[in-house]
């Protein structure tokens, strides 16, 4: 995921999640709402409940990395907020990239 690919401001967090629509399971919340431009943007939210700093790095590194790895899985005109809920850091990575890629192949149905 490169720099220019990601969303930091607040008032963009904020206005995707009360605005745009989402999807669930178990590790991960993916709100998204339409926008103008033709390539996709992301940010990551993690909640201090994940742990401590070094968790919740980690867990916003996997998820640059499953981000990265699975761009085909994304629509080019919206805008992510990908939530990484409590349970995620519980797991190990590969059941972390299953649950993440069908979760978005849910979302493109």
């Amino acid at each position: 995921m490169k720099k220019y690919e990601t969303i930091k401001k607040k008032t963009d967090f904020t206005d995707i999640i009360n605005n745009g629509s989402y999807i669930k399971n178990k590790c991960f919340i993916i709100y998204k709402q339409k926008y103008d431009n033709k390539m996709p943007l992301f940010g990551i939210a993690v909640s201090n409940n994940s742990g401590n700093a070094v968790m919740r790095n980690k867990l916003k590194r996997r998820v640059r990395h499953l981000i990265t790895a699975n761009k085909n899985l994304f629509k080019n005109n919206y805008k992510y907020i990908i939530m990484i809920r409590k349970l995620a850091s519980d797991i190990d990575f590969k059941k972390l990239s299953e649950e993440f890629v069908d979760l978005l192949k849910k979302e493109n149905k």
